[in-house]
């Protein structure tokens, strides 16, 4: 009976990871698109600068109510994983200036091999044929709804590149130093949220004009637009805290396939909240396609030989002993 309360629990603290992701995920995509599109508010690097001081302030109040325990990651670490991340978001903004949406698209789905290669060559993980196969279906029906003109030029193509190998690199990261230094979610990001913050609020600005010829010291702000800022920072504060406890309990590839039901709900929410495009029969058709091969990919990754590790686990630092705290932090989310 033990065993099976255990995987009842864990079955149900995962549904509550996806759900509590999905939702911020979508939530924050829907007011940002209102914020810019209404109120003219075009700085998404800063915008997200501003995300994660949001972020951090959290982390600091918790720390403050005892909430997050000591931790240490090693400053390299944490270099690496801001580099990432950091490019991560640049590359996605330009990406999305230099690229047709079509293109764009087919970059963001080329996200799922690279994570699949990355494991694969670091973890050794073994895939196997159904777990493939689920993955290309997933693609296949994010592609036929997303993907319309597809246009490619030299640097939108490298934009690109760099957008999909560092997002591709930050995700695996999050369960990487999870694992390595047992580090649960809130601290994580209590070391990572303060260093992107400093440094996207000093790059942003200057990115920003870059790709819009605008500055935000410029903006006409009033009650509205800084409502709909104070939104998103709060959303994205969600958002973040729900893609580190996603990635540390699964993967980045399971990250990447199951988080294309985001992109399906927002298709959905952009139909009922901003009625411009509709909801026509190839997209209807893509969706069901999608839902189909991430159900599939959920049945076929679970199952024994579906998804395994081909070597050792890797090396447990002196932190093991703040593993128990964090799980259980992680579990109260």
């Amino acid at each position: 009976m033990a065993p099976t309360n255990k995987a009842d629990k864990k079955a149900t603290l995962d549904a509550a990871a996806w759900t509590f992701n999905i939702v911020t995920s979508v939530g924050i995509i829907i007011v940002n698109k209102a914020l810019m599109a209404s109120y003219g508010f075009s700085f998404a690097t800063t915008l997200t600068g501003m995300h994660f001081a949001t972020t951090t302030l959290m982390t600091l109040v918790l720390r403050w109510l005892g909430y997050i325990q000591p931790s240490h990651l090693p400053l390299p670490e944490l270099l690496k994983f801001v580099l990432f991340a950091n490019f991560s978001i640049v590359g996605m903004n330009v990406s999305l200036m230099w690229n047709s949406v079509g293109f764009y698209q087919i970059a963001k789905l080329s996200m799922i091999p690279v994570s699949c290669l990355l494991e694969v060559i670091l973890d050794k993980i073994r895939y196997s044929r159904d777990t493939k196969l689920s993955i290309l279906i997933v693609l296949l029906g994010v592609g036929v709804c997303t993907v319309t003109d597809v246009s490619v030029n030299t640097k939108g193509f490298v934009a690109a590149f760099i957008a999909v190998w560092s997002t591709s690199l930050q995700q695996y990261y999050v369960h990487y130093l999870q694992r390595k230094y047992s580090l649960g979610s809130f601290n994580l990001l209590g070391h990572t949220a303060p260093a992107q913050a400093a440094s996207l609020l000093v790059l942003g600005p200057f990115l920003d004009y870059w790709l819009t010829s605008k500055r935000v010291d410029a903006y006409n702000y009033n009650f509205a637009s800084l409502m709909f800022i104070f939104m998103s920072c709060t959303i994205a504060v969600g958002t973040n805290l729900s893609q580190f406890i996603c990635i540390g309990r699964f993967t980045a590839v399971s990250f990447q396939v199951l988080g294309h039901m985001k992109t399906i709900l927002v298709l959905i929410m952009g139909f009922f909240f901003f009625g411009k495009e509709g909801l026509n029969l190839q997209v209807v058709l893509g969706m069901v396609i999608a839902v189909c091969g991430m159900m599939w990919y959920g049945n076929a990754s679970s199952k024994p030989g579906g998804k395994e590790r081909r070597s050792l686990s890797l090396p447990i630092s002196k932190q093991q002993k703040h593993s128990m705290d964090s799980t259980e932090l992680d579990g109260k989310v």
